[in-house]
């Protein structure tokens, strides 16, 4: 299973015990870490067992069986995934110069937003906001 498949199963669990027992649990992590999985899928069932819950234990089971049957995640540091990302999409430098703003009627908006009205400006969806 791929590791997106592992973020639905820990993500409907971190639902389901949200709304069962009020628990919050980090979902990304769940799916990354085996420890951490492990030790939801516990308490997960222990919560199915107190309150007659089958949905938390059939979940949990789930979510043990995608931790074995796939290899472990490897956590890239968010700065990590930031900075490929915006090389994928052409983030532009920090030290490259500034761009010129576009001469369009999106401009007036800026002046309605901060409580500016100019005369015959067009405003948002024809004058309703």
């Amino acid at each position: 299973m791929s590791s997106s498949e592992r973020i639905a199963v820990a993500a409907h669990l971190h639902v389901l015990l949200r709304r069962k027992t009020g628990r919050v649990t980090d979902t990304e992590w769940m799916a990354t870490n085996q420890e951490y999985a492990h030790e939801i899928a516990q308490l997960a069932r222990e919560k199915s067992a107190e309150e007659g819950n089958a949905e938390l234990g059939i979940w949990a089971d789930k979510l043990e069986e995608v931790m074995r049957t796939t290899g472990p995640a490897v956590a890239r540091p968010l700065i990590q995934r930031m900075s490929e990302a915006a090389k994928v999409h052409g983030a532009r430098s920090l030290n490259s110069p500034p761009q010129a703003a576009p001469a369009d009627a999106s401009r007036a908006y800026l002046f309605v937003d901060a409580g500016i009205q100019r005369q015959n400006e067009p405003r948002y969806v024809k004058g309703l906001r």
